[in-house]
């Protein structure tokens, strides 16, 4: 990744270059001496900053609690100090503290964490070293930044304390973005902040620029960038309009040329290779990650620069910070995926094979909009709304491509410098794979969403949605809010009925969550294979798509594959709570790494109902004591498991997500409020039936309320004639048995049940399969 060293020429900032600059904008020419060296002094202290959230990821110290931090004292000392009050001291608190620092040190004693931290810190600090040197032999020298770049003070971030907040996803928050950036990366105090803003907007474009001429954009280049726009006082939309503007300029001066004689070398280059036995037959197909035909003749340095006109910086100055990206449209391809293993080709149908249905889907081109979201009574979607089957030609079988793959080959204005992939994690539809994940704007990042094994995801979906809907599920549930889930948990005290319903759910969820381990595996590889080229890739996923991503970080982590994945969030995660595997996790994550949980996530209590809780389960539950790691509880919203599937957008905004398109947040949130409106007249329906009643709705079908606030009923009639009133305890008693009733027809109404998960999926399926047969005939 670092053996490339192009700008051997750039020694300092007074070479030939700089002369044919003199009469262009650039950071020689806006910046003096003693600014160029301040800038050289920020971004070392940036990165040493970053280094140094690194060592905290794997200090004892650190990985306390902030209740239980300990400060540099013995046990006796604490107690004995002049500070602290003998007879008020909480002595228990404090051996609590020893054990936890103990058991802390026991786990990263392990040899396989140890060389976990040391793998970690030689990739940080040789991607600091390559950095250094290419800035400094454009605004200094080489000699002096890399003096800087030991001696730069390592503020400890504040991002590294572990949070725990508690939010209202509903909650309006237009600033959450820019909030975010300034809390996760604290600006860096420098003198720079103060120039004009084009002047500090200009360094950041550079920087950007200087950063590309490495030949990747990885993850830790974009949280460098991150500190360096909080510490400028710049908002987070001049970095991503920066970078929307730079990954067009590029892809547009490739996109007219012809390079025939680069692509023969590179084929010749690379005929041993994996990443060439994907095959240039596929590059086509690899517009869906980002490919716009980049295998071109080299860039001509002026072309560069006039078609990133505006931006601020001369022609020959963007050219000459681009180094070698500009003058070879091979490492262009590279850097958008042209190269390596591609989201299509022969890669993603060997990864078939291992896990059915394996592709990344545009999310982008998916027409349909979120009010179409079909209900659980009507699970399955219509064939007219399946995405059309196209023939790649690079294998023999065929994938869901975009209708619209080979034009967007040739329309840059789509590329971004950045990938995002959301993964659902139970289906009733196969809208269910895309529509969540259109609150996620094609302006900041090129959106994709995982699809893998369909039938298993939409079993276990018409399976959960089947299990809440019984009868035994609504009695049962009114018990189980008197307890905290994790009582439930720990102290079996799930109703017998609902014990007798869950083998509706018990094996679904056991085979999706496996294949969602083995699915996190396969997108581990592709990302070391590179499918998103050489480009930061944010991870984001509900219920078990978030157990995907947990399987692929683990992954990334056992094989070393640093510097991939800048950001992620966990949103109702089936997988452990412990430190140590999110402590792995945190050491392949560059940025944000979130956890989203619920306490009154039932469903999910429920499914782990086995010996698994004993490790904790994250979606329900924070994680204790590991810095960098955000904790998000949203309690007081997700009631239930399936909610996450509409409040997507609503999380990510609050939580600061980059990139939101509001438009779809807000149709997300009407779709939410229908369902919820649905389900609420449907539980008075119930309580009136039970009283031999009916709700009384109004001529817009919605439900009429007295003064008091509660639903309007009126007796059944029968015959005509108006039964009598019932006494009011012998309703109670009525209900009563009901309840009994239930739990003995439990065992019939779970064989039913099964029954119609069974239709609903095969249907769902079949009519993926006619709609395919449809287009291909």
């Amino acid at each position: 990744m670092f053996k490339h060293v192009p700008w051997g020429s750039h020694e300092d900032g007074k070479s030939s270059e700089g002369k044919q600059q003199q009469e262009e904008d650039s950071l020689t020419t806006i910046l003096n001496v003693d600014q160029r060296g301040d800038l050289t002094l920020l971004i070392a202290s940036i990165m040493a900053s970053m280094r140094k959230a690194i060592e905290m990821n794997f200090d004892a110290n650190a990985t306390l609690s902030s209740g239980l931090t300990k400060p540099p004292a013995s046990e006796d000392e604490k107690i004995l100090s002049t500070n602290t009050d003998p007879a008020t001291a909480d002595v228990s608190k404090l051996d609590q503290e020893k054990k936890l620092k103990e058991q802390r040190q026991k786990e990263l004693s392990a040899p396989k964490m140890k060389e976990l931290k040391e793998d970690s810190l030689r990739f940080i600090d040789q991607w600091r070293t390559n950095v250094i040197e290419r800035i400094g032999s454009i605004v200094n020298s080489k000699e002096e930044a890399s003096s800087q770049l030991h001696s730069a003070p390592a503020k400890a971030p504040t991002s590294n304390a572990s949070t725990d907040k508690k939010i209202d996803p509903v909650a309006p928050d237009s600033a959450a973005a820019d909030t975010a950036l300034r809390e996760i990366f604290p600006p860096i105090d420098t003198p720079l902040s103060s120039l004009e803003e084009p002047t500090r907007i200009l360094i950041l474009h550079s920087t950007l620029l200087l950063l590309l001429s490495l030949e990747h954009y990885i993850a830790p280049s974009r949280v460098l960038l991150l500190y360096l726009t909080s510490s400028l006082h710049l908002h987070l939309s001049v970095l991503t309009s920066n970078e929307e503007k730079i990954a067009q300029g590029l892809l547009e001066a490739a996109k007219h040329m012809s390079g025939d004689e680069e692509t023969q070398k590179k084929a010749e280059e690379n005929k041993n290779s994996r990443k060439w036995k994907v095959g240039l037959a596929s590059v086509a197909g690899a517009a869906l990650i980002g490919v716009t035909g980049g295998l071109a003749a080299p860039l001509v340095a002026a072309g560069v620069g006039s078609v990133m006109g505006g931006l601020g910086l001369g022609a020959t100055a963007a050219a000459g910070y681009l180094g070698t990206v500009a003058g070879s449209t091979v490492i262009v391809g590279g850097l958008f995926g042209a190269y390596g293993g591609k989201m299509t080709g022969q890669m993603m149908d060997a990864y078939a094979k291992e896990v059915s249905d394996f592709a990344f889907l545009p999310v982008k081109e998916d027409p349909h909009p979120l009010s179409s979201k079909p209900t659980t009574k009507d699970s399955t979607a219509h064939p007219s709304h399946e995405k059309k089957e196209i023939k790649d030609p690079a294998s023999d079988s065929s994938k869901t491509l975009s209708p619209t793959s080979d034009n967007a080959i040739n329309d840059p204005s789509s590329r971004r410098l950045r990938v995002t992939i959301g993964i659902s994690g139970w289906l009733t539809s196969s809208h269910d794979v895309t529509h969540p994940w259109r609150v996620l704007s094609p302006s900041h990042s090129e959106v994709f969403a995982l699809r893998y094994e369909l039938e298993a995801l939409m079993n276990l979906g018409n399976s959960i949605s089947a299990m809440v809907s019984s009868a035994a599920w609504g009695y049962a549930k009114s018990e189980m809010i008197k307890h905290t889930i994790f009582a439930e948990l720990t102290a079996a005290l799930w109703p017998i009925a609902v014990l007798k319903i869950g083998r509706v759910v018990d094996n679904p969820f056991s085979i999706a969550k496996t294949r969602s381990d083995k699915a996190g595996e396969l997108l581990a590889d592709a990302l070391i294979n590179k499918a998103q080229g050489e480009r930061p890739v944010t991870l984001v996923g509900y219920s078990l798509g978030a157990r995907v991503i947990y399987s692929c970080l683990m992954s990334l982590a056992r094989r070393k594959a640093f510097g991939l994945v800048e950001s992620v969030v966990l949103i109702g995660s089936p997988c452990p709570s412990t430190t140590g595997d999110w402590r792995v996790m945190r050491s392949v994550v560059a940025s944000r790494l979130v956890n989203v949980y619920s306490e009154n996530d039932y469903v999910l209590g429920f499914l782990y109902r086995t010996s698994s809780i004993q490790y904790g389960v994250a979606g329900l539950q924070k994680i204790e004591g590991l810095p960098g790691v955000e904790n998000v509880d949203v309690s007081e919203t997700v009631s239930g498991h399936l909610r996450y599937r509409y409040l997507v957008g609503a999380i990510l905004k609050r939580i600061g997500f980059e990139g939101m398109d509001l438009q779809a947040v807000e149709e997300e949130a009407a779709a939410l409020k229908k369902m919820d409106e649905e389900e609420e007249m449907k539980t008075y329906a119930e309580k009136a039936k039970a009283q031999g009643k009916s709700i009384v709705t109004g001529a817009d079908g919605k439900i009429l309320f007295d003064k008091e606030g509660k639903p309007l009923m009126e007796k059944i009639w029968k015959g005509g004639k108006k039964e009598e009133e019932k006494v009011e305890g012998k309703d109670e008693e009525k209900s009563k048995a009901k309840g009994k009733d239930d739990k003995e027809g439990a065992d019939e109404e779970a064989e039913r049940l099964e029954k119609e998960v069974q239709e609903k999926t095969q249907q769902g399926l079949l009519q993926g399969m006619a709609q395919k047969l449809h287009i291909s005939g």
